[in-house]
């Protein structure tokens, strides 16, 4: 089954998201508005475990480029969706460097989000 980790400080688009990855990719969510406790989380998972990390940039805590470091620090090869309401070329550009598998703007689309999670997971199904 697939496993997401979703990290969203607004509580209703996190809930949002989860209902939509739920329904239409029958995935198994495991949401955190808090991105300490999704860090923590996600620094005990491997690949196996966990198959796609979604989070936004702006949060308090860990932005989610930090929560991507970490997850290159750890070795973690997950595929990392960067959600964020300002697509600055400066953050495109450090998103990249550090291989994020794509972006969603805000206010989010949940045809979207579903369709670039699915293409993220493709490509690293692809890839092994």
């Amino acid at each position: 089954m697939l496993s997401v980790a979703v990290v969203e400080d607004d509580q209703i688009t996190l809930d949002l998201i989860v209902e939509a990855l739920e329904t239409q990719l029958d995935a198994t969510v495991h949401p955190f508005s808090r991105s300490k406790f999704a860090r923590d989380f996600i620094l005990q998972q491997t690949h196996d475990t966990l198959q796609l990390i979604i989070s936004d940039q702006v949060m308090p805590d860990y932005d989610g480029l930090s929560l991507l470091k970490t997850c290159h620090s750890a070795r973690l090869d997950i595929p990392f969706l960067l959600i964020t309401a300002d697509p600055s070329k400066a953050l495109v550009v450090k998103a990249k460097a550090l291989q994020v598998a794509g972006f969603l703007a805000k206010p989010l689309d949940m045809t979207e989000l579903v369709f670039k999670s699915k293409e993220a997971l493709a490509r690293t199904t692809s890839a092994i």
